[in-house]
């Protein structure tokens, strides 16, 4: 197994139990000696390095991309093969670039995969258009350190729909800026593919735009651009907004996170969202039978494939440890 996956495709985690459910084991074991555990709790934003205002150029593509959404009602740009172009994408990009790279891989590095595919997974990711890699990351484990408190990005007690999408572009004092970018996600700061990446996740996009619209016309790049990437970001969007207001609590995890069965069925299993606050390093989310986890099963076929080892679970004994009395 060791020399079916090689071990250049990212730091491991911590493997004691009790910094396994430590919510800043989100940031690599390897990196953890960087970050500066007497402000965990506190405000890290260097408001001297950058200004976090509105963020217009943000709020300016989600206009245009949701309006161009609507150009599915003008005739003529509608075709099967453009919809099925649509859903094609919208699973790679977020099932496997979203849910499996992102944030399952690159965030909370719950197993290890060779590195071609890690890089192949995060480029598909960046058709998501939901930032680069890095950006992503280091937000999302700013999150998990400072979940639902005045510290977090999209803190849930500031209501539904800043948590869903006003947190991207109002002002936000906790939105990473590059130093913070390059402090919370430092594995993959380091590595120069990444950083290209966190220049190129447009002209990507731009440049996979084009290419539908030469093969299908305006239906392929009306519904493989403009439609699949409004409907994907609400999905994801839900994990941070609906999985945090709707659903059940499985887990003691001193937060708003919830299991909200509609999120995990439209989001490949990102909704089981308690349970992956409770234990933010396991490579599966669905932790009870009934709890469908499409992501999970895209690992275990890796994992059967010998394309991924080293993958993360919690035991039943911290799973009992946090479980909620009735």
């Amino acid at each position: 197994m060791k020399a079916a996956v090689g071990r250049s495709a990212g730091p491991r985690v911590a493997q004691k139990p009790w910094e396994l459910c430590n919510l800043i084991s989100n940031v690599p074991i390897e990196n953890r000696r960087n970050v500066d555990k007497s402000t965990v709790g506190q405000n890290t934003v260097n408001q001297s390095v950058v200004v976090k205002k509105f963020n217009w150029p943000t709020w300016g593509g989600l206009a245009i991309i949701h309006v161009g959404a609507l150009a599915v009602f003008i005739p003529g740009t509608f075709s099967w093969s453009a919809v099925a172009v649509a859903i094609a994408l919208y699973y790679l990009a977020g099932g496997i670039g979203i849910s499996f790279c992102y944030h399952r891989l690159l965030t909370h590095r719950s197993l290890n995969v060779p590195r071609w595919l890690e890089r192949f997974a995060a480029l598909l990711g960046t058709l998501a258009l939901q930032g680069a890699p890095i950006e992503w990351v280091a937000t999302h484990r700013i999150h998990h350190a400072h979940t639902d408190t005045d510290e977090d990005p999209h803190d849930a007690h500031r209501g539904l729909l800043w948590t869903h999408v006003d947190w991207l572009y109002r002002p936000n004092k906790n939105r990473p800026n590059l130093v913070e970018q390059e402090r919370y996600a430092k594995d993959l700061w380091s590595q120069p593919y990444y950083r290209f990446l966190a220049k190129a996740h447009v002209p990507l996009q731009i440049a996979l735009g084009v290419l539908l619209f030469l093969i299908g016309g305006w239906p392929w790049l009306v519904w493989g651009v403009f439609v699949r990437l409004s409907l994907l970001y609400h999905m994801t969007w839900f994990v941070n907004s609906a999985a945090h207001r709707f659903g059940y609590q499985t887990y003691k995890t001193g937060d708003k996170s919830t299991n909200c069965w509609w999120v995990g069925l439209l989001s490949w299993g990102e909704g089981w969202h308690n349970n992956h606050h409770a234990f933010p390093f396991s490579a599966r989310h669905g932790l009870q039978w009934f709890e469908f986890d499409p992501t999970w099963l895209v690992i275990k076929t890796l994992r059967a494939l010998r394309l991924a080892d080293d993958v993360k679970l919690p035991t039943p004994a911290m799973k009992e440890k946090l479980r909620k009395v009735a």
